[in-house]
């Protein structure tokens, strides 16, 4: 064995003592129990970690939802072998091992929170390999070495130098904050949709609000981390300003006009809206447009600003009662009393129509062929629509008319012909020439 050992060592191959190679597999031993810690971890709390977070996020992070087994797993294991690799300094052989199976297990709880966030695929595991291979690096001291090969592998700009190793400082900060962003955003946005004493218009205006200042802190703290010059972020903000005021007016325009409208609720969600042709029940206001979802199931798209610059008609502003008018005629010579009687009757037997305010007939006005009446019937859920109201009334006063012989008109013209002049010219002339 020495003679063996004193072979390798002219090769210049170091091969490790006895009291290396039993440190190394205590090494192994720990990391071996880590991963199992981590497994038996992800087995018990993964379902109860799973149910926890659905409850506190709900389905604003069905992502991560499902992966919180592996992601307790994974997780638990990393920090179990960090403290490891931290409590006592192992040999480079124990490192390694260490060092490997810790890499592993960070690199594979990145990409499935990463995956849970909605992040692609390829960046998500992208962000696990260098994970992966930094720990792996900085474990047996090799961090350095890799850092200075990919500080030297660029090219200088001024006083500032793009290498690989700023590139991918870069794309490793854009990715984190906005895995970040998102991560925040669902998080505000299901525990405002859950606060009570908010009714839904000042919660979508919390939800926007907030959405827009963890926008604005991530910028600036990305801005912070990258170590950007302010002064030539000075002179990117006057070029996007002028942007703004030339080609992005209309869209900043539609964002600050749809934060008003959220503000004095004007139009929530649910409100039952005219605005030109488009009628219907608003689905969402967006940050761009409000979706408008018609009887036809066709969602129209209009600006916020046509909200604010044009007519609209809310039926559900204040209160959702709508008062539909229904046009009926009937015959000079029906029971008027009657006739109003069974259109009153029709009325209230609807379902949808509102008992009170209670349905009315008026008498609107005496027409060439009829006697011309409206109902009025009130009802609560115009987004259910109007026209089919109006058929179920009509329908059961076509009924009812035909039961009690109430005549439903048509016009009638009477032609009078006082002569003919041509035809009696035409006979005078046979008669004349007949004698």
């Amino acid at each position: 064995m020495t003679r063996v050992t004193d072979w390798l060592a002219q090769q210049g191959i170091t091969v490790p003592g006895t009291p290396a190679l039993i440190e190394a597999g205590v090494a192994f031993a720990l990391a071996v129990a880590a991963l199992a810690a981590g497994w038996l971890a992800g087995r018990k709390l993964g379902p109860i970690a799973t149910e926890f977070w659905q409850k506190r996020v709900g389905g604003h992070a069905e992502g991560l939802g499902p992966r919180m087994s592996d992601i307790v797993r994974h997780g638990l294991a990393a920090i179990l072998l960090a403290i490891m690799a931290a409590a006592w300094p192992w040999h480079s052989l124990s490192a390694l091992g260490i060092g490997f199976a810790e890499g592993a297990a960070a690199g594979l709880v990145i990409a499935a929170v990463l995956r849970g966030l909605g992040i692609p695929r390829w960046a998500a595991w992208t962000m696990g390999l260098i994970a992966f291979v930094s720990i792996l690096a900085n474990a047996i001291g090799g961090f350095d070495v890799i850092e200075g090969i990919l500080q030297r592998v660029g090219f200088d700009v001024g006083k500032r130098r793009f290498s690989l190793y700023s590139v991918l400082t870069i794309t490793v900060t854009l990715i984190v904050i906005f895995a970040v962003v998102r991560l925040a955003n669902r998080v505000t946005s299901h525990t405002i949709a859950s606060a009570r004493g908010f009714d839904p218009t000042q919660k979508l205006l919390f939800q926007k609000l907030a959405g827009i200042v963890i926008l604005i802190v991530a910028f600036f703290i990305g801005i912070d981390l990258l170590d950007v010059d302010l002064t030539a972020f000075a002179v990117f903000s006057g070029a996007l300003g002028l942007a703004v005021g030339f080609g992005l007016q209309k869209t900043v325009g539609n964002l600050i006009a749809g934060i008003i409208l959220l503000m004095d609720r004007s139009i929530k969600p649910g409100d039952v809206i005219v605005v030109g042709d488009s009628f219907g029940w608003v689905n969402k206001i967006g940050v761009r447009a409000v979706s408008v979802i018609t009887r036809d199931g066709k969602e129209h798209l209009i600006p916020n600003e046509n909200l604010m610059t044009q007519e609209v008609e809310n039926w559900s502003y204040s209160d959702k009662n709508v008062r539909v008018r229904i046009p009926v005629g009937v015959a000079y010579s029906s029971d008027l009393k009657l006739a109003q009687e069974l259109m009153l009757r029709a009325a209230k037997e609807s379902p949808r129509v509102l008992d009170n305010p209670k349905p009315n007939v008026w008498l609107a006005g005496f027409g060439d062929s009829s006697v011309d009446h409206e109902i009025l019937a009130w009802i609560n859920d115009p987004e259910g629509g109007v026209g089919n109201v109006r058929s179920d009334v009509l329908n059961r006063l076509w009924n009812l008319f035909k039961e009690h012989g109430v005549e439903i008109p048509f016009p009638q013209r009477d032609v009078w012909v006082k002569g003919l002049p041509d035809a009696a010219a035409g006979a005078k002339s046979d008669g004349g020439s007949g004698g």
